[in-house]
């Protein structure tokens, strides 16, 4: 399967796409059937737009059993596309649009456009 099926995105390179999220960030589901549900992100897929959200698009795989795995129907979440995520804040208790402000001593953080609450991953 291409990674790609429009031509407009053929030519991108990883270090091009920047998204508003990333890994360990809380986020709220916007869209979709799981819109309203909160969860931390576990993995970024920026050339594909999309990231893998715990507890977010549950999806069972049928597993063939293994000589090293037992077999059966195992749940795992799916990755979302990120225009349907928004970061959450946990100052306003929403999903907000996120701004970058450069801080005194220099270091760049992201912000919540509502309430201007540095927002940061937890580790």
């Amino acid at each position: 399967m291409p990674l790609f099926r429009s031509k407009a995105k053929r030519g991108v390179k990883p270090h091009q796409v920047k998204l508003h999220i990333r890994k360990n960030d809380q986020v709220v589901v916007i869209a979709g059937k799981d819109k309203g549900k909160i969860g931390r992100v576990l993995q970024v897929f920026p050339r594909r737009q999309r990231a893998i959200v715990e507890g977010v698009n549950i999806v069972k795989r049928h597993m063939r059993p293994t000589p090293y795995a037992e077999g059966g129907i195992v749940e795992k979440p799916a990755p979302v596309h990120v225009s349907n995520l928004m970061v959450f804040c946990p100052k306003c208790t929403r999903g907000v649009r996120v701004g970058r402000k450069i801080l005194e001593d220099g270091t760049k953080v992201r912000v919540c456009k509502k309430c201007g609450e540095i927002i940061e991953a937890k580790e």
